[in-house]
């Protein structure tokens, strides 16, 4: 992961560059796009989560895989939220010592993913393109410490949020029921 994220940032830049060299209009920022497309898969992935009936938290796609349930997605993504905007925040994660996987109702899944996102609004919102060039200091899962930059941890948000919007995906569409993203669009 630590070898795809520069590249992806590269790529994104010079896209982004060249979108902005036809002359009709200046390309949006790195930081811009970011903003949007966060809200964008945060507002999917919320809309599913709450979309989903409260029998299906405890769907896996298949009886005897070690995977997580719907509900363990919506829990894990609530956890990693909070860790990476706390730090990308530079603040104590406000969930440590609670793992979100472990509620046992939509209800709680849902609030704690919602809350999480609340708390990420900020760091998102506030996002500059000088700002998200700040190095922060982390804690890494082993305990060690690192520095990056601010949007370094906020893009690794986002794609994971992504990512496993795709899991989402497939087990709403296990189910039937359409995802917030293939819904139709509203005038």
């Amino acid at each position: 992961m630590t070898k795809i994220l520069p590249a992806i940032l590269l790529v994104l830049t010079l896209a982004a560059s060249a979108a902005g060299q036809d002359g009709t209009q200046p390309a949006p920022s790195f930081a811009s796009w970011l903003k949007n497309a966060y809200t964008t898969n945060r507002q999917n992935i919320s809309r599913s989560a709450a979309k989903v009936p409260e029998e299906f938290y405890g769907l896996r796609p298949g009886p005897q895989m070690e995977v997580r349930t719907f509900g363990q997605i919506v829990g894990h993504l609530a956890n990693f939220n909070y860790l990476w905007c706390s730090q990308a925040k530079g603040e104590k994660n406000p969930n440590e010592g609670r793992d979100l996987e472990k509620l046992p109702s939509k209800a709680e899944l849902t609030k704690a993913l919602g809350d999480a996102f609340a708390y990420c609004d900020g760091v998102y919102g506030s996002l500059t393109d000088a700002s998200a060039q700040q190095v922060v200091e982390i804690t890494q899962e082993d305990g060690r410490k690192a520095r990056l930059n601010r949007v370094s941890l906020l893009v690794l948000n986002y794609g994971h949020n992504n990512e496993h919007y795709g899991n989402i995906v497939t087990y709403m569409r296990i189910e039937s029921i359409v995802p917030a993203s293939s819904e139709p669009r509203q005038p």
